[in-house]
């Protein structure tokens, strides 16, 4: 990197987030860990990683709120130079369900944690992008190209994003921006813990997945943190408007 700016990491407390905070700052970026929840996690990582020599900030961001998320990307971009990258990896947490069973009103506030906060942060982050040429990753799920029963939460919402990033791959390349979506298959970090803990993610259930991965095993953050490394990277200065399935073979 040319030590312009910082790469902005939407949920970067969580499990992905701040796997791929570690690997940007390894590749030589300056990074965001942008927090709504995880404040003594970012704030860690952050401190961890200048420890280590990058250049680390932990950003609190309300990504409900447009007009706060927009005046705090404007503030880091100015206080650090510029904004020189976006990966959007926040999201709520997912109640496995038919639809069936999903009240409306569920639907709708996980629509708005999920698709609402990722236009907000995208829509905030473009003027900057367009000024540094910047990259954008987005984390989609690997459901996407293979649906699996009881995940509309999930898929409904990231098919959003997906198509958000495609959108901008078209409209925005004119500006140097390049913009990309990950679909994210099933790991054994991040929410694994807590899905295991509520009840979706029951032994069984775990080994009929694995049954279903070309690999035959569960992935981990940070090989979904090298593939927003890739992406965000001059090797992919050459790919726009991607879903890059990052699931095992789950999609094959």
């Amino acid at each position: 990197m040319d030590g312009t700016g910082v790469a902005l990491i939407t949920g970067g407390s969580g499990g992905i987030g701040a796997a791929t905070a570690r690997r940007l700052a390894q590749d030589g970026w300056g990074v965001a860990i942008g927090w709504r929840s995880g404040r003594e996690r970012a704030e860690t990582l952050a401190a961890e990683l200048s420890a280590a020599g990058a250049r680390a900030v932990a950003l609190p961001l309300d990504l409900a709120d447009a007009e706060a998320t927009a005046r705090s990307i404007d503030a880091l971009a100015e206080a650090q130079g510029g904004l020189s990258g976006l990966v959007t990896a926040h999201g709520p947490f997912i109640r496995m369900a038919h639809v069936s069973a999903i009240p409306p009103e569920q639907f709708r506030r996980t629509m708005e944690d999920d698709v609402f906060c990722a236009y907000n942060a995208i829509h905030a982050a473009l003027p900057h992008l367009r000024r540094s040429r910047g990259p954008l990753v987005s984390m989609a799920t690997a459901a996407l190209g293979r649906y699996p029963a009881t995940d509309m939460l999930s898929v409904a919402p990231k098919a959003a994003i997906a198509a958000l990033v495609r959108g901008v791959a078209v409209e925005e390349g004119r500006f140097g921006i390049r913009a990309n979506a990950i679909g994210v298959g099933m790991l054994g970090d991040g929410m694994f813990d807590a899905l295991q803990a509520a009840g979706h993610f029951t032994e069984s259930f775990v080994e009929k997945s694995r049954a279903n991965i070309a690999l035959r095993r569960l992935g981990d953050s940070a090989e979904i943190a090298a593939v927003a490394a890739f992406l965000m990277s001059p090797a992919a200065s050459y790919v726009t408007g991607q879903l890059l399935m990052a699931d095992g073979g789950y999609a094959v």
